[in-house]
């Protein structure tokens, strides 16, 4: 594993300096037809109550700074950038405890996690991994990026209808493919390269590009998000045309979750997350919200889970600069999803 001052290092080169991060905080009026439905400048406030419906949800970690989250219907599960420890909980319940410890598998760092029926994806970050788990934790795959010499921030994933995983790498312009039979194979533990399967567009060198990914809503393309330059990217995977979607830019735009064809997109810098409706065809996007709440603590992870969004509230910002804590108590915002 990286040092974490290693590690802290590699995030400051994707940021350049923390006037980059004030240059991409912009204004929620920014975007045309955009409606704040709560006020991001007080959302740190502890005094303001949370927004009808609220509430927030424990992670019974010390080291968690939560990156991603995922939730089937079962259970809700994140990972911890810092050391890899996964945890989980009840759907519907007030705290994740651990689930997998840091270390085990070589997993020191978490990044995106999905589910996929009784398969738990895991990105490993900067480590250049991946991990398949089946749902009571036995390894399926330990995947690692091809040995290229370059630079790797493996950082999200989306699954098919069909079943097959692909993730994204915020410094090298590719996107990854594991096959469903591999995924949905015996559990052997056994070692694996990620295979390259898309070459993306409009990458630039030292910044965080490619982030989130999700599938479109006809289940034959992705949605990908770039998170220094804000744009989401439509890629077909019939015949992996890339083409950029008509939409405003959404800088620090980070995890990407999809119903139907709304995404709710997480944005880190601004700690909020934002509503962007697709139009039939995908071509086009248009932002339909912007939302954030009391405590909201560098927002880079969300998910559906029935109707509720769960975001993750990472302290990412304070892992980045080594800075003491916002709060001791990691968390995960629970928002009606409406």
């Amino acid at each position: 594993m990286p040092s974490r001052s290693a590690v802290r290092g590699a995030l400051l080169t994707l940021t350049a300096t923390s006037a980059v991060l004030a240059a991409l905080t912009v204004p929620a009026t920014a975007a045309s037809g955009a409606t704040a439905t709560t006020d991001a400048t007080a959302a740190t406030s502890p005094d303001r109550p949370h927004p009808a419906g609220a509430y927030t949800i424990t992670i019974d970690g010390a080291n968690a700074f939560p990156e991603s989250i995922a939730a089937d219907n079962r259970y809700v599960y994140t990972g911890s950038i810092e050391d890899g420890t996964l945890y989980r909980g009840r759907v519907g319940s007030r705290t994740l405890e651990p689930f997998l410890p840091a270390g085990q598998d070589g997993r020191t760092q978490a990044t995106g996690i999905k589910t996929d029926g009784d398969r738990l994806l895991v990105a490993g970050a900067f480590t250049g991994q991946f991990f398949v788990y089946t749902d009571t934790g036995t390894l399926v795959a330990r995947y690692t990026v091809p040995d290229t010499g370059e630079p790797t921030l493996v950082n999200d994933a989306a699954v098919t209808p069909d079943g097959d995983v692909y993730i994204t790498d915020s410094f090298r312009a590719v996107v990854y493919k594991i096959p469903a039979a591999e995924v949905h194979s015996p559990a052997t533990g056994t070692q694996r390269t990620l295979r390259v399967a898309y070459h993306l567009p409009d990458y630039v060198a030292g910044q965080s590009n490619g982030n989130g990914v999700t599938t479109g809503p006809d289940g034959k393309s992705l949605i990908i998000g770039y998170w220094y330059s804000g744009a989401l990217y439509r890629l077909a995977l019939a015949d992996g045309s890339i083409r950029r979607i008509d939409a405003p830019a959404l800088p620090s735009a980070d995890g990407i979750a999809r119903r139907g064809d709304t995404l709710y997109i997480d944005r880190s810098v601004q700690n909020e997350v934002d509503t962007v409706r697709l139009s039939e065809d995908g071509t086009r996007a248009a932002l339909v919200s912007q939302r954030s709440y009391p405590g909201a603590d560098t927002t880079t992870g969300v998910a559906v889970s029935g109707d509720r969004l769960l975001v993750t509230n990472s302290q990412m910002n304070n892992y980045l600069y080594g800075a003491p804590l916002e709060s001791p108590v990691f968390t995960v915002q629970s928002l009606p999803l409406r």
